[in-house]
């Protein structure tokens, strides 16, 4: 199989466990075994266990680029958007690094589909035949429809001509509310869920009738000039050769703390203590404190270095407007290299612990504007400060000028704590260097 999964997503919803840089699908709250896993390594998992032999590409943005190499390492490809600009771009330049890159020929068949949904394994394997379905080539689309499990307003709907296994599409339906979604499901309907298949060849000579671009490269230096429109507007619902693949099995939707609660792998994690008056509440504590709760009913409790939610369960569907009033940068971010961590922001410093795994290396960078100080706090490593080399070991403190080109390899597990000393700290404030 060749998929493309579109991992996007502004981290509001499953907030403060989310943010832009750690979005839902990153959150580690399933379990493969005793180890927790995040969503979308439960995907890739799920994805070659249906297929060994899949190739997976994640379109995503920059911002997740880091976190995906952190969790998925280079078990799949990733196709960066230089900015934000809806499905239809996304998918296209996706489709085009698969072609120009990886060599996919025009004939085969792609598959796209959402990172982030809930599902068993027979979703991934409804998944293979839909390929199968797009290959024979009777359509030039061939969707895959979620069975409705009720008349929901908040899923688009996808009318099938009959109500068989494979059918022609009818007709697409907008969000509905619920007496029209009890006729469209007395119609056979289902859910549209963004997941569809296509040649590769068709999608490309979509693209090109729209865009103007000679390959991958071009149509990613010139990214930021693409209109931004969804694949559903832009060809979904203009293609008349299209048809839909019933799904009956296990799906949901997980955008909110009230949905991600029913499929958590426990409802206590981190540390926290609920007493027996506590009903249906779920906690997850990132803190290195304790959570106590008393007498909480149908409850979600989440704490992390960016902000603590207490909610009623269904009201936490409705938080997004009110975390966007929160203006706070975020606490936490995985990196290709491990983990950071901010401990202490004052004015004119920043406190982080830097957790690095064994192997690894940060890029070659400097800072104008701040000055680092470096303490080992375990683990073995390497620093290059200007061109000199320097072995790390625990209790050792380096001290880096701005201005200095500097980076960091971790032999064994690294833990350091930098303080971050100048008048402006910013994330902006790096400069990328190929390491001599």
């Amino acid at each position: 199989m060749n998929i493309i999964l579109l991992s996007g997503g502004s981290g509001k919803r499953l907030w403060p466990l989310s943010n832009d840089i750690r979005s839902k699908q990153f959150i580690k709250l399933f379990k493969n075994g005793e180890e927790y896993e995040s969503m979308v390594q439960r995907v890739y998992r799920q994805i070659t266990a249906a297929d060994p032999e899949a190739k997976v590409t994640i379109a995503t943005s920059r911002s997740q680029a880091s976190a995906i190499k952190n969790q998925l390492g280079d078990s799949v490809s990733v196709c960066v958007e230089p900015c934000r600009r809806d499905t239809f771009p996304a998918i296209v330049l996706a489709a085009a690094y698969l072609h120009d890159e990886l060599g996919v020929d025009e004939d085969e068949a792609v598959v796209v589909c959402p990172v982030d949904p809930y599902v068993g394994l027979s979703y991934y394997e409804a998944v293979r035949r839909l390929q199968g379905l797009a290959e024979q080539g009777k359509a030039n689309l061939t969707l895959m429809g979620i069975e409705p499990t009720y008349p929901s307003e908040k899923y688009g709907y996808i009318i099938p001509e009959n109500g068989e296994e494979v059918s022609p599409v009818s007709a697409f339906k907008e969000k509905p509310d619920a007496e029209a979604a009890k006729e469209y499901i007395d119609r056979h309907a289902l859910w549209n869920a963004g997941i569809f298949a296509f040649k590769m060849g068709y999608v490309l000579e979509k693209a090109h009738g729209m865009i103007r671009f000679e390959d991958y490269r071009d149509l990613f230096n010139k990214y930021d000039t693409l209109t931004k429109i969804s694949f559903d507007y832009a060809v979904v619902e203009k293609e008349t050769s299209i048809q839909v693949l019933r799904y009956g099995g296990e799906w949901k939707d997980v955008g909110t703390w009230n949905m991600m609660a029913e499929v958590m792998a426990d409802p206590v994690k981190g540390t926290a203590i609920l007493d027996e008056a506590c009903e249906n509440t779920n906690v997850v504590n990132e803190l290195n404190i304790p959570i106590l709760c008393m007498g909480c009913r149908d409850m979600i409790i989440a704490a992390s270095g960016d902000g603590i939610l207490v909610s009623d369960k269904e009201r936490s569907g409705y938080m997004k407007p009110y975390v966007e009033k929160i203006g706070t940068e975020a606490m936490y971010a995985e990196k290709s290299w491990g983990t950071y961590t901010v401990i202490d922001v004052q004015p004119g410093s920043m406190t982080v612990k830097v957790s690095m795994k064994a192997g690894e290396r940060m890029s070659y960078h400097m800072h104008n504007h701040r000055e680092e100080v470096w303490t080992v706090v375990s683990g073995e490593g390497k620093a290059v400060v200007d061109g000199m080399e320097q072995i790390l070991r625990a209790g050792d403190v380096v001290t880096i000028a701005a201005g200095c080109r500097h980076t960091v390899e971790a032999v064994t597990a690294l833990d350091i704590v930098e303080v971050q000393v100048g008048e402006e700290i910013s994330a902006s404030d790096k400069i990328k260097f190929d390491l001599e």
